[in-house]
């Protein structure tokens, strides 16, 4: 397999999502960029993506006394609010560009922001599944052992915990649209929201279905014809997952979220609603909250801590944060 694999133990700070070591090539001699931060912190996270979305690589050194925030690039040095380091960034480095917050399309409302991303790292991480599934189906009785995965039984081991993992952010997901959004668009139109609770209703079965079959295999014999017919059938159950989600999403994104803008809510019913999302997620948010990012290019994941600094209990999302481990 390969390391994008692999669960990061990294603080939130220091995960680099998968997808940018695909979609970007190391610049030749990149400069030495260092922070003076606390690792744990949002901000730490926040200009680490941003680097990332250029294409760097950041080092974190425990912050200077007498100084909260200082970003150094080669010689030079700045320091200030968060803000002003992303600009100082953006001065350096223009290309690729950031899509800071303030370019964000403010007529959408926030509480569709952030289930559009949700549902990209639910995307990614299901492909990713998919992959290493069918590589596993195709690789045969070759035991060659890549140390970011160990033995076959490790790896299937690793692949089990990743599925779990990704089970946890989907249901937490599915349980904040019928407890949060749904009942929003249902005030609207009763009916809007039937097929889609149903087909939560219908999907919540095979999801741990397969799960139960990841735990039958790994008694199995490995590379016996029983194992190879179970991971064939995992195989394709969990492609056909995966086909039933991104078209559950895509109707959705194009039938259902854009209703949300007919509710008309007042700002203050907006915020109210949009925290309730972030509360609902709370699982995804703490212990998950590094393998959710993993699913989320480096510029989306700034636009999810964006969106996460716009709740009012702010102390709740530096603890959230810090416990991602």
């Amino acid at each position: 397999m390969g390391n994008c694999f692999a669960k990061s133990k990294l603080p939130t700070a220091e995960i680099a999502p998968c997808d940018c070591t695909r979609r970007f090539r190391p610049a030749p001699v990149p400069p030495a960029v260092r922070l003076y931060c606390s690792a744990s912190s949002s901000v730490a996270a926040y200009i680490r993506f941003a680097l990332l979305h250029k294409n760097l690589s950041l080092q974190l050194v425990p912050p200077i006394d007498g100084e909260a925030l200082v970003l150094e690039i080669g010689s030079e040095r700045v320091s200030g609010c968060r803000e002003t380091l992303v600009r100082f960034i953006e001065e350096k480095f223009p290309h690729p560009p950031l899509k800071l917050g303030m370019d964000m399309v403010e007529r959408e409302p926030l509480v569709v922001k952030v289930t559009r991303l949700q549902h990209w790292s639910i995307t990614w991480h299901m492909e990713r599944m998919v992959r290493w599934a069918e590589d596993l189906r195709t690789r045969g009785k070759r035991k060659t052992v890549d140390p970011a995965v160990g033995s076959p039984r490790m790896e299937l081991r690793k692949f089990g915990k990743n599925y779990s993992e990704l089970l946890e952010v989907m249901l937490e997901h599915a349980q904040m649209e019928e407890r949060v959004v749904f009942p929003l668009l249902g005030m609207a139109d009763p009916g809007v929201c039937k097929a889609a609770n149903e087909e939560h209703a219908r999907d919540l079965p095979v999801m741990n279905g397969i799960k139960e079959d990841m735990k039958s295999m790994g008694v199995m014999d490995y590379g016996g014809p029983a194992y190879k017919e179970a991971l064939s059938n995992l195989s394709n159950r969990l492609h056909s997952l995966q086909t039933h989600c991104k078209q559950h999403f895509d109707d959705e994104e194009n039938d259902l979220l854009p209703l949300l803008e007919a509710t008309e809510l007042s700002g203050e019913e907006e915020m109210r609603v949009f925290e309730q999302c972030f509360s609902a997620m709370s699982l995804t948010h703490s212990h998950l909250f590094n393998f959710f990012l993993e699913g989320l290019l480096p510029s989306q994941a700034m636009e999810y801590l964006d969106l996460f600094m716009k709740c009012t209990d702010k102390p709740s999302l530096i603890q959230i944060v810090s416990n991602a481990k």
